[in-house]
């Protein structure tokens, strides 16, 4: 009876040794090629949808459009949920990836709350949007920042077989469409709506918060991960 229990562990340890030693040979290698190529992804998405945010940025300044206030958090947002990401990649962890998530799932969800209190303070005190070409092009380059960031972090995450990456291609694609919102808002406003402004920019504060809300239940672990 005693000899078999003792037996058993040591058969056991002499597996897990054979397991680890095969193991170190084989996936050194594409675990590292796969981490370089998600840290590139990453990279590029957020370039894309920083640069689109910082065009939107200088628009929002000379237009004042709240819709657009509310786009461009949205996609500094969506730029930064890149940061998890590209973390989780360079150091192969879950846990690293779902602190910094958190992390960023708070910073979009202050920053919606900014974009809303914005948008019902316009819906008080109404101060119609300028520029509407420049506010129109914006939207523009939103929906096309989000359509690439969408299309690289898709092609990558098929590639390397990442729910994350996949998750957030997803998100990226139905986010372009709302920029082309602040595109409608510039096209009301012209047409002499100008309450229509502050209307889609509470429109698109609330997406942020949905997306807000389905974020946190991605990297708080509350969502079913499927490896």
């Amino acid at each position: 009876m005693t000899g078999t229990r003792a037996a058993a562990p040591a058969r056991e340890v002499q597996h897990d040794h054979d397991h680890d030693h095969g193991h170190s040979h084989g996936l050194v290698d594409p675990s590292i090629k796969r981490s370089r190529a998600g840290v590139r992804t990453v990279l590029i998405s957020l370039a894309v949808l920083g640069l689109a945010a910082i065009a939107q940025a200088v628009v929002f300044v000379l237009s004042g459009s709240v819709a657009l206030l509310a786009d461009l958090i949205h996609n500094f947002g969506d730029a930064l949920t890149a940061v998890p990401l590209g973390i989780a990649f360079v150091m192969r962890s879950e846990r690293a990836e779902r602190t910094a998530g958190l992390f960023v799932v708070l910073a979009i969800f202050i920053s919606a709350c900014v974009a809303g209190a914005e948008a019902i303070q316009r819906l008080i005190h109404p101060s119609p949007p300028t520029h509407l070409w420049a506010l129109a092009a914006a939207g523009v380059i939103g929906y096309i920042g989000n359509f690439i960031a969408a299309k690289v972090r898709l092609g990558a995450g098929r590639r390397l077989d990442s729910p994350a990456l996949i998750a957030d291609g997803n998100h990226a694609a139905a986010d372009a469409y709302v920029s082309l919102a602040v595109v409608a808002s510039a096209i009301v406003v012209a047409l002499g709506a100008s309450i229509a402004d502050p209307l889609i920019g509470l429109a698109i504060t609330l997406v942020i918060l949905r997306i807000t809300w389905q974020s946190w239940n991605t990297v708080s672990g509350r969502a079913h991960h499927h490896h």
